[in-house]
Protein backbone atom coordinates (compact mmCIF):
# COMPACT_ATOMS: atom_id res chain seq x y z
CA UNK A 1 0.00 0.00 0.00
CA UNK A 2 1.21 3.49 -0.80
CA UNK A 3 2.17 5.65 2.22
CA UNK A 4 0.34 8.67 0.81
CA UNK A 5 -2.98 6.87 0.56
CA UNK A 6 -2.66 4.88 3.79
CA UNK A 7 -4.43 5.86 7.01
CA UNK A 8 -1.62 4.41 9.15
CA UNK A 9 1.11 6.53 10.69
CA UNK A 10 4.82 5.87 10.86
CA UNK A 11 5.69 6.19 14.59
CA UNK A 12 9.21 7.43 13.82
CA UNK A 13 7.90 10.20 11.56
CA UNK A 14 5.22 11.14 14.08
CA UNK A 15 7.87 11.61 16.79
CA UNK A 16 10.13 13.60 14.46
CA UNK A 17 7.29 15.89 13.38
CA UNK A 18 6.13 16.38 16.98
CA UNK A 19 9.68 17.45 17.84
CA UNK A 20 9.82 19.88 14.91
CA UNK A 21 6.39 21.33 15.71
CA UNK A 22 7.25 21.69 19.42
CA UNK A 23 10.49 23.52 18.68
CA UNK A 24 8.97 25.76 16.01
CA UNK A 25 5.81 26.66 17.91
CA UNK A 26 7.81 27.21 21.11
CA UNK A 27 10.24 29.67 19.56
CA UNK A 28 7.47 31.34 17.56
CA UNK A 29 5.46 31.98 20.73
CA UNK A 30 8.54 33.14 22.64
CA UNK A 31 8.81 35.90 20.03
CA UNK A 32 5.38 37.08 21.25
CA UNK A 33 6.09 36.54 24.93
CA UNK A 34 9.49 38.24 25.11
CA UNK A 35 8.17 41.76 24.36
CA UNK A 36 5.57 41.23 27.08
CA UNK A 37 8.34 40.16 29.47
CA UNK A 38 10.24 43.34 28.60
CA UNK A 39 7.08 45.39 29.20
CA UNK A 40 6.68 43.72 32.59
CA UNK A 41 10.27 44.38 33.67
CA UNK A 42 10.59 47.88 32.19
CA UNK A 43 9.27 49.65 35.27
CA UNK A 44 6.94 51.77 33.16
CA UNK A 45 3.18 51.94 33.65
CA UNK A 46 1.60 48.74 32.35
CA UNK A 47 -1.21 49.06 29.86
CA UNK A 48 -2.46 45.59 29.05
CA UNK A 49 -5.85 44.04 28.33
CA UNK A 50 -7.44 43.06 31.67
CA UNK A 51 -9.73 40.17 30.77
CA UNK A 52 -9.93 38.64 34.25
CA UNK A 53 -10.58 41.81 36.21
CA UNK A 54 -7.39 41.26 38.22
CA UNK A 55 -5.65 44.34 36.90
CA UNK A 56 -3.38 44.81 33.90
CA UNK A 57 -0.18 43.81 35.75
CA UNK A 58 -1.56 40.48 36.99
CA UNK A 59 -2.96 39.73 33.54
CA UNK A 60 0.38 40.58 31.94
CA UNK A 61 2.18 38.27 34.38
CA UNK A 62 -0.16 35.44 33.36
CA UNK A 63 0.42 36.18 29.66
CA UNK A 64 4.21 36.19 30.18
CA UNK A 65 3.98 32.91 32.07
CA UNK A 66 1.97 31.31 29.27
CA UNK A 67 3.74 32.77 26.24
CA UNK A 68 7.32 32.80 27.51
CA UNK A 69 7.74 30.26 30.31
CA UNK A 70 5.36 27.61 28.97
CA UNK A 71 6.94 27.94 25.51
CA UNK A 72 10.30 27.01 27.01
CA UNK A 73 8.67 23.93 28.56
CA UNK A 74 7.19 23.01 25.17
CA UNK A 75 10.55 23.33 23.42
CA UNK A 76 12.11 21.05 26.02
CA UNK A 77 9.15 18.71 26.01
CA UNK A 78 8.85 19.04 29.79
CA UNK A 79 5.40 19.15 31.41
CA UNK A 80 4.19 19.52 27.85
CA UNK A 81 0.47 18.95 28.29
CA UNK A 82 0.34 21.22 31.33
CA UNK A 83 2.19 23.97 29.44
CA UNK A 84 -0.03 23.48 26.41
CA UNK A 85 -3.11 23.85 28.63
CA UNK A 86 -2.03 27.36 29.67
CA UNK A 87 -1.14 28.34 26.11
CA UNK A 88 -4.42 26.97 24.79
CA UNK A 89 -6.27 29.09 27.33
CA UNK A 90 -4.20 32.16 26.37
CA UNK A 91 -4.87 31.69 22.65
CA UNK A 92 -8.57 31.09 23.27
CA UNK A 93 -8.73 34.38 25.18
CA UNK A 94 -6.73 36.15 22.46
CA UNK A 95 -8.97 34.86 19.67
CA UNK A 96 -12.38 35.09 21.27
CA UNK A 97 -12.08 37.87 23.86
CA UNK A 98 -9.25 40.27 23.00
CA UNK A 99 -9.86 40.16 19.22
CA UNK A 100 -13.56 39.29 19.36
CA UNK A 101 -14.62 42.37 17.43
CA UNK A 102 -11.77 42.22 14.94
CA UNK A 103 -11.95 40.69 11.46
CA UNK A 104 -10.81 37.11 10.94
CA UNK A 105 -7.43 38.18 9.57
CA UNK A 106 -6.60 39.73 12.95
CA UNK A 107 -7.74 36.62 14.87
CA UNK A 108 -6.19 34.11 12.49
CA UNK A 109 -2.78 33.91 14.18
CA UNK A 110 -4.18 33.11 17.61
CA UNK A 111 -6.55 30.53 16.08
CA UNK A 112 -3.66 28.81 14.29
CA UNK A 113 -1.66 28.69 17.52
CA UNK A 114 -4.76 27.37 19.30
CA UNK A 115 -5.12 24.53 16.78
CA UNK A 116 -1.46 23.56 17.04
CA UNK A 117 -1.66 23.55 20.83
CA UNK A 118 -4.73 21.33 20.69
CA UNK A 119 -2.81 18.90 18.49
CA UNK A 120 0.11 18.87 20.93
CA UNK A 121 -2.32 18.31 23.79
CA UNK A 122 -3.90 15.36 21.96
CA UNK A 123 -0.68 13.70 20.75
CA UNK A 124 1.69 14.72 23.53
CA UNK A 125 5.33 15.72 23.18
CA UNK A 126 6.48 12.57 21.41
CA UNK A 127 9.41 10.27 22.06
CA UNK A 128 12.09 12.97 21.65
CA UNK A 129 11.26 15.02 24.73
CA UNK A 130 12.10 15.14 28.41
CA UNK A 131 8.58 13.87 29.12
CA UNK A 132 9.33 10.95 26.80
CA UNK A 133 12.58 10.17 28.64
CA UNK A 134 10.80 10.32 32.01
CA UNK A 135 8.03 8.05 30.72
CA UNK A 136 10.56 5.57 29.32
CA UNK A 137 12.42 5.49 32.64
CA UNK A 138 9.17 4.89 34.55
CA UNK A 139 8.18 2.06 32.22
CA UNK A 140 11.58 0.38 32.53
CA UNK A 141 11.22 0.20 36.33
CA UNK A 142 8.09 -1.93 36.10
Amino acid sequence: MNYFTSTKSNPFLVDIFLLVVRIFIGFAMISHGFPKLQMLTSGEEIQFFDFLGMGPKATLVLAVFAEFVCSIFIILGLFTRIAVFFLTFAMFIAAFVVHSGDPFAKREMSLLYLCLYLLLFAFGPGKYSIDGMISKRRESRW
